[in-house]
């Protein structure tokens, strides 16, 4: 079992993963760059319903936040990677993690120029996979706009099933 429920963050081994085509790490500094594409992209942002990173700075910032998150506990996110190329892809993160209801919620997004390869689908059935197996969640949810519909064809691949709607977002969830 990799070691993740350690209680300091110096003390834990990231639980890196693999696939067939993608190993997926932990998010680094030097990651800046990729990072401000991905939250600067207009298109992803309408999609998720985020405001642009607007310099270098929003993303070094960014990681900031995520590095905390792992730190406490409250999140956890990967970067995908093709083998033996470390540059950044896309990410999946659970965020929040509600440990007493072993629950978290998952978030994903890729580089345009990465899409409609299915290296989603295989990164996040892997992350996936991890929660259920290793981090002993019950349940993931995921919300999308209604408008996203390759989410949402995503998640039902992935066996996710439609549980509500909150406004523009349609909520799903999957359980162990």
């Amino acid at each position: 079992m990799l070691c993740y429920n350690t209680a300091k963050t110096s003390n834990m081994e990231f639980p890196n993963l693999t696939t067939d085509r993608l190993f997926l790490r932990e998010l680094r500094e030097d990651d800046a760059e990729e990072i401000f594409r991905l939250r600067s992209d207009p298109n992803v942002n309408e999609l998720i319903g985020r405001k642009p990173a607007v310099t270098l700075d929003d993303a070094r910032e960014f990681i900031k936040r995520i590095h905390a998150n792992s730190a406490t506990r409250e999140g956890l996110m990967w970067v995908i990677t093709l083998p033996g190329n470390p540059k950044l892809i896309g990410t999946v993160v659970y965020w929040p993690i509600e440990w007493e209801n072993n629950k978290a919620e998952i978030g994903y997004e890729m580089l345009p120029e990465f899409r409609g390869n299915g290296f989603m689908q295989e990164a996040l059935q892997k992350v996936i996979d991890f929660g259920f197996e290793e981090l002993k969640f019950k349940t993931i949810v995921a919300d999308t706009k209604e408008q996203n519909l390759k989410s949402i064809k995503l998640l039902e691949k992935l066996g996710f099933s439609f549980t509500s709607k909150n406004g523009e977002y349609l909520l799903y969830s999957l359980c162990d």
